[in-house]
């Protein structure tokens, strides 16, 4: 689940912060002297076992789930709850080789009518040969815009607010071609449409919105990886391309191209489990892009502490560093600074148009290698609280 507070909104993310501050507080204040130590923590591993994170993988089970729940309240969707069920499953119980396969299920729902759900489903088959990946969205929920361009959208009076529905669905079937590479194909398919256009102040276009958007294409993806988990690396690269292309003739209303390019490198620092994680990432496209398929930089993964939306235009750059530090238990904390940009062509970039960032987030471990994340970022005029499952990157 994941719930963005920009600089002017107060978060309620009752459920799972009290649930963590009781886990932190258990480790580091006194037990009153009618309980044990042992007491104590029996009755807070009991309480989080009953949301089944445990830390623990139970392979008796078909899929083993954790579930997560949490109140928010932001401006754009009034008071809401949100859950998150994240299940680890093995494909082939027999199979000694392949890590743990992933279903990840993000829901909300929101007094205002906000609705969503997203699901990330990562499997990994015959001793890790094949790997299938599903990414799905549907939501009809608040959203802003704030044109297309950097100088538009720097600007803070040309917030346009309206209500989006999208729906996408992106399968992948990856083939290892070495102990390190694989290569992939998969279709894409994405629709978007605008209502309740509220332009507010702004004096940005608003037309572009006025069109429904609906892409359909295939994807061709090649990478190297070397990394050791791909849910939470801990070592290890990975460098991958990945193009779209998206046709008339496919069902798409318009014809255009994105290209995808990631670089991120993990490694283990001198103290023991922390860990030193970069990456460099860009995303072009070319053609007639219709305006839900702009790149972006903002929102829970891509440059955090920019509302997503915010920034958008045809071409997009960014680069992040993290220092994930282990505490004692299934805690941890983290540290990160990036910088990204945008244009609308490559030859456009500009160090005069830069978007920094920076933050600090907990972490809590509630299966093997699957982690809990609350980031606070800081931007550039921007801020943002965010809440999810698994690293941004």
């Amino acid at each position: 689940m994941r719930v963005v507070f920009g600089a002017k909104t107060v978060g309620i993310c009752c459920g799972i912060v009290l649930a963590l501050n009781v886990a932190i507080a258990s480790e580091h204040v006194a037990a009153p002297e009618q309980h044990t130590e042992a007491e104590s923590q029996g009755w807070l591993e009991d309480f989080l076992a009953t949301l089944g994170a445990d830390g623990e993988f139970d392979s008796d089970k078909l899929i083993d789930f954790s579930y997560l729940p949490g109140p928010f309240y932001n401006p754009e969707m009034d008071l809401g709850v949100g859950i998150s069920a994240v299940g680890l499953y093995q494909y082939d119980p027999d199979d000694e080789v392949s890590q743990l396969s992933s279903l990840v299920i993000n829901g909300l729902a929101s007094t205002n009518g906000a609705l969503g759900v997203a699901i990330a489903n990562k499997t990994f088959i015959n001793q890790d040969r094949q790997r299938f990946y599903l990414n799905a969205e549907f939501f009809d929920a608040p959203d802003v815009f704030y044109g297309v361009g950097y100088d538009n959208n720097h600007a803070d009076v040309n917030r346009v607010e309206f209500n989006q529905r999208i729906m996408s669905v992106n399968p992948m079937l990856l083939q290892r071609m070495s102990p390190s590479s694989f290569v992939g194909i998969g279709f894409d398919f994405s629709y978007a449409s605008a209502d309740s256009i509220n332009p507010l102040d702004s004096s940005v276009e608003t037309e572009i919105l006025q069109d429904s958007s609906r892409s359909v294409g295939v994807n061709l993806l090649l990478n190297h990886d070397s990394r050791d988990n791909v849910l939470n690396p801990q070592s290890g690269r990975i460098l991958e391309i990945d193009a779209a292309f998206y046709r008339q003739y496919l069902g798409s209303k318009t014809d255009f191209d994105v290209y995808n390019a990631l670089y991120s490198e993990y490694m283990k620092s001198g103290h023991g489990e922390d860990i030193l994680a970069w990456q460099v990432r860009g995303r072009f496209t070319s053609g007639d892009v219709p305006w839900d398929q702009l790149s972006k930089a903002g929102g829970g993964d891509l440059l955090r502490g920019y509302t997503s939306g915010r920034y958008r235009d045809k071409q997009m750059l960014m680069t992040q560093v993290e220092y994930r530090l282990n505490l004692p238990g299934r805690h941890g904390i983290v540290f990160w600074g990036g910088v990204g940009a945008i244009a609308d062509d490559i030859s456009e970039f500009s160090s005069d148009k830069l978007l920094p960032n920076g933050g600090v987030g907990y972490r809590f471990e509630v299966k093997p290698r699957v982690n809990l994340r609350l980031d606070m970022a800081w931007g550039d005029g921007d801020t943002g609280f965010y809440f999810n499952v698994n690293e941004a990157f």
